[in-house]
C-alpha cells in the first residue's frame, strides 16, 4: 500500500468524473468572472426579503401541535360546542398564587385582602384580560388563587397579546403587596407563555455569542488568519437574515407555528453548516493553490470539485427535513420547512456568495499565515489514513463496537412529558408560583383532565351523569372528581377529573393512555360516548402521534437519502451500509444521551420530541461526513488507486475538513447546553454527541475502512475503479 505522506496530492477528478465540466464548472467559472454581480444580487435581493418579511410566528400550546382526529382535539371542539362561553375563554388562562410570606396558613384578613386585590385589578381593564376573580382557598390554608380569564385564541395563538397582557397584570399587582404580609405569583399557561418566550430570547443571546465566538476561535486556530475567521459569520450571517425572512414569508402563507426554540436551533443550524460548507470549499481551495492553480482557477476547480458534494450533502439534509412534512404533530410539520429552507439558502450562499467573495480577495485570505503554501508532511491524517489502510478490518470492527456499545444504552429511554416548562428557568415566576400552588393543592388540580360525557341523540339524563359521575370516582389513578356540569341543551356534561399523578409526568400520561381512556369509554352509558381531554390526554395524543411518525417519516426520509447517495456515487451498494452506519450512529447518540442524563445525572428521562430532534440533526448532518469522505475516496479510486490506498489517501485529505467541520459544529450545537432550557441542554448535548461520532468515529474509521474491505463493488454498477484521465482545462479568463 503507498504511503500517503510520501505521495503528492492527487489532483484527482470531479465525482462525476468530468474535470473541468459540467454545471459545477459552469457555475464556478461564471462566479469567477462575475464576482460583483454575484454579490451586488445577494445585497439586493436579500434587502427586499429581509424588509417585506412578516415577523416569525410562535407558540407555546402544544395541542395547537395535534391534527384534529386526536381525542384530545376532539374533546376540545365538544367544549367550544357544548359550553360556547367557556369554550371562547379560558377561565384561568393566568392564577394569582397568594401565601404568607414569612409560611405559615391565611387568615381571614388574608382572604379579605386577596378578595380586595382581585377586586381592584378586575377593575382596570387590563387589555386582553376578561376577568379577574376569586378563586378558592387550599384545604390545608396555606394558599389561596385569583383566577384570570382570557380570550381562549389568544392563550392558545401565536403572537405577543397574552404575553404582553401578563407583563401588564405582573407590574399591576406589585404595587398592591406592600403592607399585606402576602407573598404573590403569576403562573398558569399564559405566563409560562411570557416566561418561555423570554427565556427563549435569553437563550438566542447566548447561544448567538457563543457560537460565534467559538466559529471565530477555532477558525483562527485551524487556518491562522483572522480574515478567514470573520468571513464566514459576515457571509452566514446575511444568509441567516434571508432565510428567516424567507421562513416568516412561508409560515404565514401556509399558517403554520413555530414553537419557542426554534429560532435558537434555527441559528445554530444555519451557522453550524454554513461553516461546513465554507469549510470543504476552503480546504479544497487552499490544495489547489498548493497543486500550482491561480487564485482564480483554484476557485472554480474548487466549485467544481466540491460543488457537487456540498449539494448532494444539502439535498440529503433538506429531503430529511422535509420528510417532516408527513409529520403529524404541527411542530414538526412546520420545523421540517424551516431548516429545509435555511439549508437551501446556506448552500446558494457557499455556491455562489463565498466563492464570489473569496475569489476577488484571493490568496490574502489567509493573511497572515504562509501556510497554505505547502502541503505539511508526516500530518495525523496521514497516519490515520495509513493506518485504516492497512487494517481495515480491524479499524471497522474496533469502531462498529464502539457504536453497538453506545447503543445499547438507548434501551433504558425514558421520556419525559413537561414540554411547556420544560424551557423555563427553575426561578421564572411561573415556575416559583406553581410550585408555591402544589403546597396547597394536590399535583392533579392544578390541570385537571376533563371528561365529556356526550348523548348521541337527545339528552343526557340525570341518571346518566349522577351514574357515571360515581364510575369516574373509582377508576384507576383517579384522586377526586369535581361536580359535574351540564350544558344548556341537557346533551353534554362535563367532569373535572384529578389525577392521584403528576399530570404531566410520565406516569400520569400512562395512566391516561392506557387505563383511563379505556375506562371512560367502556363505562359510558348507553346512547352517550365519552371523551377525555386536558393537558394529560394532548401529552398521551402527541406520543402517538410521535410513534405514528417514526414509522412513517423515518423510513420515507431513509429512502429519499439512499436515492441520492446512490446518484451522488453511482451504486447500488455503498448506500446502504452508509445507511446502516448512520443508523448505527443514531442508536449509539441516543444510548449516550440516556447514559449522560438518566444515569450519571439522574434526571427522570429524556424530552420525549428528543429521538426527532435527534433524527433531524444526527441522521441528516451526520450523512453530510460520509458523503464528503466517501465521495473523496471514490474520487481517488477513479484515480486508479486501489480500495486501501484510495481509502488511505481519503483520511488524509478530507480527513482535516470533516475534523474541523466535525469540531465546530459540534460545539456550535453543543453551545445549546449553556440555554438553560431543559429541552435545548438536552438537544444540544444529544447532537453534539451524534455530530462527533458522525465525524470522529463514522466517517473517519467505519465508513472508508468498510469501503476499503469490500473493494471494487462498493461502486457497483458503476465504474468507480475505472481510472479517468485528468484533462485540466486553461485557467479561468485566459
Amino acid at each position: 500500500m503507498t504511503d500517503v505522506t510520501k505521495a503528492g496530492t492527487s489532483a484527482g477528478s470531479a465525482p462525476g468524473g468530468q474535470q473541468g465540466g459540467g454545471a459545477f464548472a459552469a457555475l464556478g467559472r461564471f462566479i469567477v468572472r462575475n464576482p460583483w454581480k454575484v454579490i451586488a444580487a445577494w445585497i439586493v435581493l436579500g434587502f427586499i426579503v429581509i424588509a417585506t418579511a412578516p415577523a416569525l410566528p410562535t407558540t407555546t400550546n402544544e395541542s395547537s401541535f395535534l391534527p384534529g382526529s386526536y381525542e384530545s382535539i376532539r374533546a376540545q371542539t365538544l367544549q367550544t360546542q357544548a359550553f360556547p362561553q367557556q369554550g371562547n375563554v379560558t377561565a384561568n388562562a393566568a392564577i394569582i398564587v397568594f401565601s404568607k410570606a414569612g409560611g405559615g396558613k391565611l387568615t381571614a384578613a388574608d382572604s379579605a385582602t386577596v378578595q380586595r386585590v382581585a377586586t381592584e385589578l378586575n377593575a382596570r381593564h387590563i387589555p386582553n384580560i376578561l376577568a379577574v376573580t376569586d378563586g378558592t382557598t387550599s384545604p390545608n390554608g396555606l394558599v389561596q388563587t385569583v383566577l384570570v380569564a382570557m380570550d381562549n385564541n389568544i392563550v392558545n395563538g401565536s403572537g405577543n397579546a397574552a404575553g404582553d397582557a401578563i407583563k401588564v397584570l405582573r407590574a399591576d399587582i406589585k404595587p398592591l403587596m406592600p403592607g399585606t404580609a402576602l407573598k404573590e405569583g403569576v403562573t398558569g399557561a399564559a405566563a409560562q407563555q411570557l416566561d418561555s418566550q423570554q427565556a427563549g430570547d435569553k437563550a438566542l443571546a447566548i447561544v448567538g455569542i457563543v457560537t460565534f465566538l467559538l466559529i471565530l476561535v477555532l477558525l483562527l486556530i485551524i487556518f491562522r488568519s483572522p480574515l478567514i475567521a470573520v468571513l464566514p459569520l459576515i457571509l452566514i450571517g446575511l444568509a441567516y437574515k434571508v432565510a428567516t425572512s424567507l421562513i416568516a414569508d412561508v409560515n404565514q402563507a401556509l399558517d403554520l407555528n413555530s414553537s419557542s426554540e426554534d429560532s435558537t436551533i434555527l441559528l445554530v443550524v444555519l451557522f453550524g453548516i454554513g461553516t461546513d460548507y465554507f469549510l470543504f470549499l476552503m480546504f479544497r481551495y487552499r490544495e489547489r493553490l498548493r497543486l500550482g492553480d491561480d487564485k482564480k482557477e483554484a476557485m472554480v476547480q474548487s466549485v467544481t470539485r466540491v460543488g457537487e458534494v456540498i449539494a448532494s450533502a444539502a439535498c440529503v439534509v433538506i429531503a430529511a427535513f422535509l420528510a417532516l412534512s408527513l409529520s403529524s404533530l404541527s411542530i414538526f410539520r412546520s420545523l421540517g420547512p424551516t431548516l429545509a429552507i435555511a439549508v437551501a439558502v446556506t448552500l446558494v450562499a457557499a455556491l455562489t456568495l463565498i466563492p464570489a467573495v473569496v475569489s476577488l480577495i484571493g490568496t490574502a485570505v489567509f493573511w497572515p499565515s504562509k501556510a497554505w503554501q505547502r502541503e505539511p508532511a508526516g500530518t495525523a491524517f496521514a497516519s490515520i489514513g495509513n493506518a485504516v489502510g492497512r487494517r481495515p478490518a480491524v479499524t471497522a470492527a474496533v469502531s462498529g463496537l464502539v457504536l453497538i456499545a453506545l447503543a445499547i444504552g438507548a434501551l433504558s429511554l425514558k421520556p419525559t412529558f413537561d414540554l411547556s416548562s420544560s424551557g423555563i428557568s427553575s426561578n421564572a415566576e411561573s415556575i416559583t408560583a406553581m410550585a408555591t400552588l402544589e403546597t396547597g393543592f394536590p399535583a392533579g388540580e392544578t390541570e385537571p383532565t376533563l371528561v365529556y360525557l356526550h348523548a348521541t341523540s337527545g339528552t343526557l339524563t340525570t341518571a346518566d351523569v349522577t351514574s357515571y359521575e360515581a364510575k369516574l370516582k373509582v377508576m384507576p389513578g383517579v384522586g377526586a372528581v369535581a361536580a359535574p356540569v351540564t350544558s344548556s341543551d341537557g346533551a353534554t356534561a362535563e367532569y373535572n377529573v384529578y389525577l392521584s399523578q403528576d399530570p404531566e409526568s410520565t406516569a400520569a400520561v400512562n395512566l391516561v393512555q392506557n387505563q383511563l381512556r379505556p375506562a371512560a369509554h367502556a363505562a359510558a352509558p348507553a346512547g352517550t360516548q365519552a371523551l377525555v381531554g386536558g393537558t394529560t390526554a394532548v401529552y398521551a395524543d402527541i406520543q402517538r402521534a410521535l410513534d405514528r411518525d417514526y414509522a412513517v417519516v423515518f423510513p420515507v426520509a431513509a429512502i429519499v437519502i439512499l436515492l441520492i447517495l446512490g446518484l451522488l456515487l453511482r451504486s447500488l451498494v455503498a448506500p446502504w451500509y452508509l445507511m446502516v452506519s448512520v443508523g448505527l450512529g443514531f442508536a449509539a447518540t441516543l444510548g449516550a444521551t440516556v447514559l449522560v442524563f438518566q444515569t450519571l445525572a439522574g434526571q427522570n428521562g429524556l424530552v420525549f420530541i428528543l429521538p426527532m430532534y435527534m433524527y433531524l440533526f444526527v441522521v441528516a448532518l451526520g450523512t453530510d461526513y460520509n458523503i464528503l469522505m466517501i465521495a473523496r475516496l471514490r474520487e481517488q479510486t477513479r484515480e486508479g488507486m486501489t480500495p486501501r490506498d484510495a481509502a488511505a489517501h481519503a483520511v488524509a485529505h478530507a480527513g482535516p475538513a470533516i475534523a474541523s467541520a466535525g469540531l465546530i459544529l459540534a460545539g456550535t450545537f453543543a453551545s445549546l447546553t449553556l440555554a438553560g432550557d431543559q429541552v435545548l441542554t438536552q438537544v444540544g448535548f444529544a447532537v453534539a454527541a451524534g455530530i462527533v461520532l458522525a465525524a470522529f468515529v463514522m466517517a473517519m474509521f467505519f465508513a472508508p475502512s468498510l469501503t476499503a474491505l469490500i473493494g471494487q463493488r462498493a461502486w457497483w454498477p458503476g465504474h468507480g475503479g475505472q481510472r479517468v484521465i485528468d484533462k485540466e482545462k486553461p485557467a479561468a479568463g485566459s
